[in-house]
């Protein structure tokens, strides 16, 4: 291994965050933060995902460790509010609180049924009133005849979806629902999740491609993922720490258009963060800026000895799948460095 490579691992901390609500299954979210020259990057990948499958995620935390971030073109990022699968009641708060106009509202959670997600989504629209915007994300849950009854259901409680997110797992069934449905529709786990997202063409499957900075390998890989898609780009979390966030917000304010709202206000999500001053929007948006974690914050989220221990295991057998050199061969984006302790 690189022994810059290895330097950089040596700077690990793991983190475990508590959840406000569980979302996606997840009640603590957990992951590494690496210290390099330029900052600090985040190695946090959902615990389903493979040791191959993590091989983007640990560049993009070496990227944000070692390389500065891109130019911005804006200081501020619009963002939705997070509305996870909560009661009715809830999800009018968290919109009221948030700030924001914008709402992405989780349905199609397993153990729910459609009753509990038209309910979530008709206080939703009641809370931001008739100009706010909603969308959907369902992560793949539905078929496509399951998929296009649902949507108009939810699309008539809502007065109108924005776009509906991932209906259903392949870009071959979402053409096929964008074919029946009124809303747009947009793709994220066809993305992500591909043997290789940049090769994704999503055609007539998808009018707006979901672009999360961590599973793409970093915020130049997702920049260019976003050049090349063809449709517009919207970048969102992976309910990341506010170390991981700041990369998301990068990305956002680096892209030339930015026509929708981005789905990076997911820290209102975490019970505790590592820092203090965890990004939050204001009037629906997030300010860009480096966030780096409060040393007696870090300190009180330190995952326990046998999760820090899975986590550090996890990072090594990782670091050992990078292509021969990733870290320190002075490409761009991937610049020759000496790690400093």
């Amino acid at each position: 291994m690189n022994g810059d490579l290895q330097d950089l691992l040596g700077t690990a901390r793991v983190f475990a965050l508590p959840m406000v609500h569980r979302f996606r299954g997840v009640t603590v979210r957990e992951g590494v933060l690496l210290r390099g020259p330029a900052g600090w990057g985040e190695f946090a990948p959902f615990l389903d995902y493979s040791d191959a499958e993590c091989v983007p995620w640990l560049r993009s935390a070496i990227e944000s460790a070692t390389t500065p971030w891109p130019a911005a073109v804006r200081d501020r990022v619009p963002v939705n509010v997070i509305v996870p699968v909560v009661d009715p009641g809830v999800a009018a708060e968290l919109v009221a609180a948030s700030g924001c106009r914008t709402a992405k509202v989780k349905v199609a959670d397993p153990g729910t049924d459609l009753a509990d997600d038209l309910a979530r989504v008709r206080a939703v629209r009641a809370a931001l009133g008739p100009d706010g915007r909603i969308r959907i994300d369902a992560n793949g849950a539905w078929g496509v005849d399951e998929a296009v009854a649902a949507i108009a259901r939810l699309d008539d409680a809502a007065g109108g979806l924005e776009y509906v997110e991932q209906p259903c797992p392949t870009l071959a069934d979402l053409a096929a629902v964008r074919a029946r449905i009124r809303p747009a529709v947009a793709a994220d786990e066809s993305i992500r999740r591909a043997d290789d997202p940049h090769a994704v063409r999503l055609a007539d499957a998808a009018d707006v491609a979901i672009v999360k900075v961590a599973p793409l390998g970093g915020v130049r890989a997702a920049l260019a993922l976003a050049a090349a898609a063809g449709v517009p780009a919207v970048v969102s979390s992976a309910v990341d720490s506010a170390v991981g966030l700041a990369a998301g917000v990068a990305a956002a304010a680096a892209l030339p258009d930015l026509p929708y709202a981005c789905g990076l206000g997911t820290g209102v999500l975490l019970a505790d963060d590592v820092c203090a001053a965890a990004p939050r929007p204001v009037d629906g948006s997030l300010a860009v800026a480096a966030v780096p974690p409060d040393p007696d914050r870090i300190d009180r989220v330190t995952a326990d000895p046998e999760r820090a221990a899975r986590w550090l295991a996890r990072l090594r057998r990782v670091a050992a799948l990078l292509p021969e050199g990733t870290f320190g061969s002075g490409r761009p984006g991937h610049p020759s460095t000496t790690i400093e302790p």
